[in-house]
Protein backbone atom coordinates (compact mmCIF):
# COMPACT_ATOMS: atom_id res chain seq x y z
CA UNK A 1 0.00 0.00 0.00
CA UNK A 2 1.35 3.45 -0.89
CA UNK A 3 2.12 5.86 1.96
CA UNK A 4 -0.63 8.35 0.91
CA UNK A 5 -3.23 5.56 0.65
CA UNK A 6 -2.15 4.21 4.05
CA UNK A 7 -2.61 7.60 5.73
CA UNK A 8 -6.04 7.97 4.10
CA UNK A 9 -7.01 4.53 5.42
CA UNK A 10 -5.93 5.42 8.95
CA UNK A 11 -7.90 8.65 8.80
CA UNK A 12 -11.01 6.83 7.66
CA UNK A 13 -10.63 4.26 10.44
CA UNK A 14 -10.29 7.01 13.02
CA UNK A 15 -13.48 8.63 11.77
CA UNK A 16 -15.53 5.44 11.55
CA UNK A 17 -14.40 3.49 14.62
CA UNK A 18 -16.51 5.50 17.12
CA UNK A 19 -19.52 5.11 14.86
CA UNK A 20 -18.95 1.39 14.70
CA UNK A 21 -18.70 1.26 18.49
CA UNK A 22 -22.00 3.10 18.85
CA UNK A 23 -23.73 0.96 16.25
CA UNK A 24 -22.61 -2.23 17.99
CA UNK A 25 -22.93 -1.54 21.73
CA UNK A 26 -21.66 -4.06 24.23
CA UNK A 27 -24.33 -6.28 25.72
CA UNK A 28 -25.86 -4.88 28.93
CA UNK A 29 -26.99 -7.11 31.80
CA UNK A 30 -30.21 -6.88 33.79
CA UNK A 31 -31.18 -9.16 36.64
CA UNK A 32 -34.92 -9.56 37.33
CA UNK A 33 -35.87 -11.06 40.68
CA UNK A 34 -39.36 -12.56 40.72
CA UNK A 35 -41.14 -13.96 43.80
CA UNK A 36 -43.32 -16.26 41.67
CA UNK A 37 -42.27 -19.73 40.60
CA UNK A 38 -41.11 -20.08 37.01
CA UNK A 39 -44.30 -21.86 35.94
CA UNK A 40 -46.60 -19.22 37.45
CA UNK A 41 -48.89 -17.69 34.83
CA UNK A 42 -48.87 -14.21 36.42
CA UNK A 43 -45.09 -14.18 36.59
CA UNK A 44 -44.72 -15.22 32.95
CA UNK A 45 -47.20 -12.56 31.80
CA UNK A 46 -45.33 -9.89 33.77
CA UNK A 47 -42.01 -10.81 32.24
CA UNK A 48 -43.49 -11.01 28.76
CA UNK A 49 -44.79 -7.46 29.22
CA UNK A 50 -41.34 -6.41 30.46
CA UNK A 51 -39.49 -7.95 27.50
CA UNK A 52 -41.98 -6.53 25.01
CA UNK A 53 -41.59 -3.10 26.55
CA UNK A 54 -37.82 -3.28 26.21
CA UNK A 55 -38.06 -4.57 22.64
CA UNK A 56 -40.18 -1.56 21.67
CA UNK A 57 -37.37 0.63 23.01
CA UNK A 58 -34.65 -1.13 21.03
CA UNK A 59 -33.43 -3.71 23.53
CA UNK A 60 -33.39 -7.37 22.56
CA UNK A 61 -32.69 -10.14 25.05
CA UNK A 62 -29.76 -12.03 23.55
CA UNK A 63 -28.69 -9.27 21.18
CA UNK A 64 -27.71 -6.03 22.92
CA UNK A 65 -29.11 -7.12 26.27
CA UNK A 66 -28.89 -10.12 28.58
CA UNK A 67 -31.79 -10.54 30.99
CA UNK A 68 -31.07 -12.89 33.87
CA UNK A 69 -34.38 -14.05 35.38
CA UNK A 70 -34.40 -15.44 38.91
CA UNK A 71 -37.58 -17.14 40.09
CA UNK A 72 -39.17 -17.97 43.46
CA UNK A 73 -37.21 -15.36 45.42
CA UNK A 74 -39.87 -15.45 48.11
CA UNK A 75 -38.16 -16.07 51.45
CA UNK A 76 -35.25 -14.78 53.51
CA UNK A 77 -32.76 -17.51 52.62
CA UNK A 78 -33.29 -17.11 48.87
CA UNK A 79 -33.11 -13.33 49.12
CA UNK A 80 -29.86 -13.54 51.09
CA UNK A 81 -28.26 -15.90 48.57
CA UNK A 82 -29.18 -13.93 45.46
CA UNK A 83 -28.21 -10.60 47.03
CA UNK A 84 -24.76 -11.95 47.94
CA UNK A 85 -24.32 -13.11 44.36
CA UNK A 86 -25.32 -9.73 42.94
CA UNK A 87 -23.04 -7.97 45.37
CA UNK A 88 -20.12 -9.99 44.00
CA UNK A 89 -21.15 -9.62 40.35
CA UNK A 90 -23.33 -6.51 39.98
CA UNK A 91 -25.41 -6.07 36.79
CA UNK A 92 -26.22 -2.79 35.06
CA UNK A 93 -29.75 -2.71 36.53
CA UNK A 94 -31.72 -4.84 38.99
CA UNK A 95 -35.51 -5.22 38.85
CA UNK A 96 -37.28 -6.51 41.97
CA UNK A 97 -40.83 -6.73 43.27
CA UNK A 98 -40.96 -7.54 46.97
CA UNK A 99 -40.13 -5.27 49.91
CA UNK A 100 -37.98 -7.93 51.54
CA UNK A 101 -35.82 -8.16 48.41
CA UNK A 102 -35.65 -4.40 47.82
CA UNK A 103 -34.59 -3.73 51.42
CA UNK A 104 -31.80 -6.31 51.21
CA UNK A 105 -30.59 -4.97 47.85
CA UNK A 106 -30.46 -1.38 49.08
CA UNK A 107 -28.26 -2.46 51.99
CA UNK A 108 -25.93 -4.66 49.94
CA UNK A 109 -25.78 -2.94 46.53
CA UNK A 110 -26.24 0.80 47.21
CA UNK A 111 -24.63 1.86 43.92
CA UNK A 112 -26.41 -0.50 41.52
CA UNK A 113 -29.51 1.05 39.86
CA UNK A 114 -32.66 -0.63 41.13
CA UNK A 115 -36.14 -0.47 39.59
CA UNK A 116 -38.90 -1.86 41.78
CA UNK A 117 -42.43 -2.85 40.81
CA UNK A 118 -45.54 -3.44 42.91
CA UNK A 119 -43.96 -2.12 46.12
CA UNK A 120 -46.04 -0.82 49.02
CA UNK A 121 -45.32 2.63 50.48
CA UNK A 122 -41.65 3.00 49.44
CA UNK A 123 -41.24 6.27 51.36
CA UNK A 124 -42.61 4.82 54.60
CA UNK A 125 -40.35 1.80 54.17
CA UNK A 126 -37.31 4.03 53.65
CA UNK A 127 -36.60 2.93 50.07
CA UNK A 128 -36.74 6.47 48.63
CA UNK A 129 -36.63 9.99 50.07
CA UNK A 130 -39.85 11.01 48.33
CA UNK A 131 -41.96 9.91 45.39
CA UNK A 132 -41.04 12.97 43.34
CA UNK A 133 -37.34 12.85 44.20
CA UNK A 134 -36.21 9.32 45.12
CA UNK A 135 -32.71 10.57 45.84
CA UNK A 136 -30.81 7.27 45.82
CA UNK A 137 -30.15 4.30 43.57
CA UNK A 138 -33.77 3.07 43.56
CA UNK A 139 -37.00 4.13 41.90
CA UNK A 140 -40.00 2.40 40.40
CA UNK A 141 -43.70 1.77 40.76
CA UNK A 142 -45.90 1.36 43.81
CA UNK A 143 -48.43 -1.41 44.28
CA UNK A 144 -51.04 0.65 46.08
CA UNK A 145 -51.46 3.03 48.98
CA UNK A 146 -51.80 1.62 52.47
CA UNK A 147 -55.37 2.95 52.57
CA UNK A 148 -56.44 0.14 50.23
CA UNK A 149 -56.81 -2.04 53.33
CA UNK A 150 -60.00 -0.12 54.14
CA UNK A 151 -61.34 -0.72 50.62
CA UNK A 152 -60.73 -4.45 50.89
CA UNK A 153 -62.61 -4.59 54.19
CA UNK A 154 -65.48 -2.48 52.84
CA UNK A 155 -65.93 -4.65 49.72
CA UNK A 156 -65.78 -7.87 51.72
CA UNK A 157 -68.37 -6.56 54.19
CA UNK A 158 -70.70 -5.56 51.37
CA UNK A 159 -70.43 -8.96 49.69
CA UNK A 160 -70.74 -10.91 52.95
CA UNK A 161 -73.13 -8.98 55.28
CA UNK A 162 -72.85 -11.57 58.07
CA UNK A 163 -69.11 -10.95 58.33
CA UNK A 164 -67.92 -10.70 61.95
CA UNK A 165 -64.22 -11.67 61.94
CA UNK A 166 -61.58 -11.22 59.26
CA UNK A 167 -58.09 -12.64 59.11
CA UNK A 168 -55.57 -10.44 57.31
CA UNK A 169 -53.19 -13.05 55.94
CA UNK A 170 -49.57 -11.94 55.71
CA UNK A 171 -46.02 -13.22 55.87
CA UNK A 172 -44.53 -10.60 58.18
CA UNK A 173 -40.98 -11.43 57.03
CA UNK A 174 -41.96 -9.38 53.98
CA UNK A 175 -42.98 -6.00 55.45
CA UNK A 176 -44.66 -4.60 52.34
CA UNK A 177 -47.99 -6.48 52.42
CA UNK A 178 -48.32 -5.57 56.08
CA UNK A 179 -48.66 -1.86 55.22
CA UNK A 180 -52.46 -1.89 54.50
CA UNK A 181 -53.26 -3.86 57.67
CA UNK A 182 -53.83 -0.86 60.00
CA UNK A 183 -56.31 0.67 57.53
CA UNK A 184 -58.19 -2.64 57.31
CA UNK A 185 -58.25 -2.89 61.10
CA UNK A 186 -59.62 0.66 61.46
CA UNK A 187 -62.26 0.08 58.78
CA UNK A 188 -63.25 -3.11 60.56
CA UNK A 189 -64.29 -1.11 63.62
CA UNK A 190 -66.49 1.09 61.42
CA UNK A 191 -68.19 -2.03 60.00
CA UNK A 192 -68.30 -3.83 63.37
CA UNK A 193 -65.90 -6.46 62.13
CA UNK A 194 -62.89 -7.67 64.08
CA UNK A 195 -59.75 -7.75 61.92
CA UNK A 196 -56.78 -9.76 63.17
CA UNK A 197 -53.38 -10.52 61.62
CA UNK A 198 -52.78 -14.10 60.50
CA UNK A 199 -48.97 -14.37 60.29
CA UNK A 200 -48.10 -17.27 57.97
CA UNK A 201 -44.71 -18.60 56.84
CA UNK A 202 -45.48 -21.96 55.24
CA UNK A 203 -48.35 -24.09 53.97
CA UNK A 204 -49.02 -25.52 57.42
CA UNK A 205 -49.43 -22.02 58.86
CA UNK A 206 -51.92 -21.17 56.12
CA UNK A 207 -54.05 -24.24 56.78
CA UNK A 208 -53.92 -23.73 60.54
CA UNK A 209 -54.99 -20.08 60.26
CA UNK A 210 -57.91 -20.83 57.97
CA UNK A 211 -59.10 -23.82 59.98
CA UNK A 212 -59.08 -21.66 63.11
CA UNK A 213 -61.00 -18.91 61.31
CA UNK A 214 -63.67 -21.35 60.13
CA UNK A 215 -64.45 -22.74 63.61
CA UNK A 216 -67.01 -19.99 64.21
CA UNK A 217 -69.49 -18.40 61.79
CA UNK A 218 -68.89 -15.00 60.25
CA UNK A 219 -65.27 -15.54 59.25
CA UNK A 220 -63.65 -13.87 56.23
CA UNK A 221 -60.23 -13.38 54.70
CA UNK A 222 -58.09 -10.61 53.19
CA UNK A 223 -55.11 -11.73 51.12
CA UNK A 224 -52.86 -8.86 49.95
CA UNK A 225 -50.43 -9.21 47.03
CA UNK A 226 -47.34 -11.03 48.27
CA UNK A 227 -44.89 -13.37 46.55
CA UNK A 228 -45.18 -16.02 49.24
CA UNK A 229 -48.98 -15.98 49.11
CA UNK A 230 -48.96 -16.05 45.29
CA UNK A 231 -46.93 -19.25 45.43
CA UNK A 232 -49.61 -20.73 47.72
CA UNK A 233 -52.53 -19.32 45.72
CA UNK A 234 -54.07 -22.69 44.83
CA UNK A 235 -53.99 -23.86 48.45
CA UNK A 236 -55.55 -20.64 49.78
CA UNK A 237 -58.38 -20.69 47.23
CA UNK A 238 -59.13 -24.36 47.89
CA UNK A 239 -59.16 -23.92 51.68
CA UNK A 240 -61.40 -20.84 51.44
CA UNK A 241 -63.88 -22.88 49.38
CA UNK A 242 -63.63 -25.88 51.71
CA UNK A 243 -64.19 -23.80 54.84
CA UNK A 244 -66.78 -21.53 53.15
CA UNK A 245 -64.79 -18.40 53.90
CA UNK A 246 -65.51 -15.30 51.77
CA UNK A 247 -62.20 -13.77 50.76
CA UNK A 248 -60.97 -10.75 48.87
CA UNK A 249 -57.57 -10.79 47.20
CA UNK A 250 -55.21 -8.12 45.96
CA UNK A 251 -54.51 -9.81 42.62
CA UNK A 252 -56.99 -10.70 39.87
CA UNK A 253 -55.48 -14.16 39.31
CA UNK A 254 -56.94 -15.32 42.65
CA UNK A 255 -60.49 -14.47 41.51
CA UNK A 256 -59.88 -15.88 38.02
CA UNK A 257 -58.73 -19.16 39.52
CA UNK A 258 -61.73 -19.55 41.83
CA UNK A 259 -61.53 -16.95 44.60
CA UNK A 260 -64.53 -14.79 45.47
CA UNK A 261 -63.18 -11.37 44.45
CA UNK A 262 -60.09 -9.27 43.91
CA UNK A 263 -59.33 -5.57 43.99
CA UNK A 264 -55.95 -4.20 42.95
CA UNK A 265 -53.51 -3.30 40.22
CA UNK A 266 -52.50 -5.06 37.01
CA UNK A 267 -48.98 -6.42 37.42
CA UNK A 268 -48.36 -6.50 33.67
CA UNK A 269 -48.85 -2.73 33.48
CA UNK A 270 -46.22 -2.20 36.17
CA UNK A 271 -43.66 -4.33 34.34
CA UNK A 272 -44.32 -2.55 31.06
CA UNK A 273 -43.59 0.71 32.87
CA UNK A 274 -40.52 -0.79 34.53
CA UNK A 275 -39.11 -1.48 31.06
CA UNK A 276 -39.28 2.25 30.29
CA UNK A 277 -37.31 3.11 33.44
CA UNK A 278 -34.73 0.41 32.72
CA UNK A 279 -34.27 1.86 29.23
CA UNK A 280 -33.78 5.37 30.60
CA UNK A 281 -31.22 4.15 33.13
CA UNK A 282 -29.30 2.16 30.53
CA UNK A 283 -29.14 5.33 28.45
CA UNK A 284 -27.60 7.31 31.29
CA UNK A 285 -30.35 8.68 33.54
CA UNK A 286 -30.11 8.25 37.31
CA UNK A 287 -32.77 6.53 39.44
CA UNK A 288 -32.50 9.45 41.87
CA UNK A 289 -34.05 11.70 39.23
CA UNK A 290 -36.83 9.38 38.05
CA UNK A 291 -39.98 9.90 40.15
CA UNK A 292 -41.69 6.93 41.73
CA UNK A 293 -45.04 6.43 40.00
CA UNK A 294 -48.27 5.37 41.65
CA UNK A 295 -50.99 3.30 39.96
CA UNK A 296 -53.78 5.26 38.36
CA UNK A 297 -56.22 2.38 37.88
CA UNK A 298 -57.55 -0.39 40.09
CA UNK A 299 -59.68 -3.31 38.96
CA UNK A 300 -62.45 -5.13 40.82
CA UNK A 301 -63.03 -8.72 39.70
CA UNK A 302 -65.93 -10.76 41.08
CA UNK A 303 -66.38 -14.50 40.64
CA UNK A 304 -70.14 -15.19 40.72
CA UNK A 305 -69.59 -18.94 40.66
CA UNK A 306 -67.57 -18.72 43.86
CA UNK A 307 -70.20 -16.41 45.38
CA UNK A 308 -72.94 -18.94 44.60
CA UNK A 309 -70.96 -21.75 46.20
CA UNK A 310 -70.56 -19.62 49.32
CA UNK A 311 -74.29 -18.80 49.35
CA UNK A 312 -73.69 -15.10 48.77
CA UNK A 313 -75.80 -12.70 46.72
CA UNK A 314 -73.52 -9.94 45.51
CA UNK A 315 -75.33 -6.57 45.81
CA UNK A 316 -76.11 -4.86 42.48
CA UNK A 317 -74.26 -1.78 43.71
CA UNK A 318 -71.05 -3.82 44.00
CA UNK A 319 -71.56 -5.62 40.69
CA UNK A 320 -72.06 -2.28 38.97
CA UNK A 321 -68.55 -1.18 39.96
CA UNK A 322 -66.84 -4.42 38.86
CA UNK A 323 -64.40 -4.28 35.96
CA UNK A 324 -64.86 -7.99 35.29
CA UNK A 325 -67.53 -10.46 36.40
CA UNK A 326 -66.81 -14.16 36.09
CA UNK A 327 -70.01 -16.14 35.59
Amino acid sequence: MKRREFITFLGSAAIWSPLIARAQPSKRRIVVLMPEREDDADGRLSLTAFEQGLAQLGWGNGSNLHIDFRWAIDNGDKVKAVVAELQANPPDVIVASTSQTVAALLRATPTVPLVFAAIYEPVAQGFVQSLAHPGGNATGFTAMEASIGAKWLQLLSEMAPSLARVAYMCNTNNPGPLQPYPAAETAGRDHRVTVALADVHDATDIETAMTKLAREPGGGLIVPPDGFLINHRKLIIELAARDRLPAIYGLASFAVQGGLASYGIKLTAQFSQAAVYVDRILRGEKPANLPVQEPTEYALVINLKAAKELGLNIPPSVLATANDVIE
